[in-house]
């Protein structure tokens, strides 16, 4: 399924991307043609995001940007100053998407606080657009109720064929907000996978390639990282794998409620 959303559907994720190494890497992928960059306070990559972007001298309305608000930024007195420091950091004005990073852990701060904080630098204009990260279906229906229907444009998740989460995507349709899919080739793991390579085969493309495919045409957005030219090239041909009804029937049964990412502070989650 798939539906009209302002968020690009494909990106990189760029965690791990720091330093010298880091920055060349960014600006490979540019070269390669991405631009949906995705950041967040913690990866330590806001500067070389907006440092790459600079250096490609594309205009700033070709580029999409994202950057997160990291869980230790939440309290009344440091989120906004923490999202004026990564717009400082980036150096590209307002970005287009500003996410909350992960809810609070037992709620030490109230969901009310840093969700209203999120629509009021929305309102400010430091970000186009707001959305959240990591967050179950109990969390989204109290945003909701918040903030309004349609306030949130994106929820980033983990998601990839081994982890479908069929009950969070099924809400997510359900209020037309997109899924962004990290981690959307589970750490690699989808390459040596056979029913993958069989398709890939038959595509002309990398399993990897077909993983994105398939999560794009379930509606997802999808931001794998990679450092290399040749994954980076290889993953951004995904754009143009078109699956069958059957393959993508079969890719759904892979599924296997395989989670990669569960630190403490994680939510109770859906699937």
């Amino acid at each position: 399924m798939s539906y009209a959303s302002p968020v690009p559907q494909f990106g990189l994720g760029t965690y791990g991307r720091i330093g010298p190494a880091g920055l060349t890497a960014l600006e490979t992928a540019i070269e390669v043609g991405y631009r949906h960059f995705d950041t967040a306070q913690s990866y330590g990559t806001e500067i070389n995001v907006g440092e790459a972007i600079r250096r490609s001298g594309l205009p700033r309305s070709e580029v999409f940007v994202t950057t997160k608000v990291a869980d230790s930024n939440l309290a009344g007195a440091d989120f906004m100053p923490s999202v004026e420091l990564s717009l400082a950091t980036i150096d590209l004005g307002p970005v287009d998407l500003l996410l909350i990073h992960w809810p609070s852990e037992m709620d030490r701060v109230p969901l009310e606080d840093y969700v209203t904080a999120l629509a009021e630098a929305q309102q400010r204009g430091l970000t186009r657009m707001i959305g959240v990260s990591n967050f179950p279906v109990a969390l989204l229906e109290r945003t909701e109720a918040l903030l309004g229907p349609g306030a949130i444009v994106t929820n980033q998740v983990e998601i990839h064929p081994y982890l479908q989460a069929p009950r969070l995507t099924a809400f997510a349709r359900s209020r037309g907000v997109m899924l962004t899919a990290y981690q959307p080739l589970a750490k690699g793991e989808v390459g040596g996978d056979p029913v993958l390579g069989r398709i890939a085969g038959a595509q002309g493309v990398t399993a990897a390639a077909v993983a994105l495919a398939f999560l794009m045409a379930e509606g997802h957005a999808v931001i794998p990282a990679s450092s290399t030219e040749a994954n980076l090239r290889a993953n951004f041909a995904a754009r143009d794998v078109s699956l069958s009804p059957d393959e993508i029937a079969e890719i759904r049964r892979l599924d296997r409620g395989y989670r990669r990412i569960h630190p403490a502070k994680a939510p109770r989650w859906d699937d």
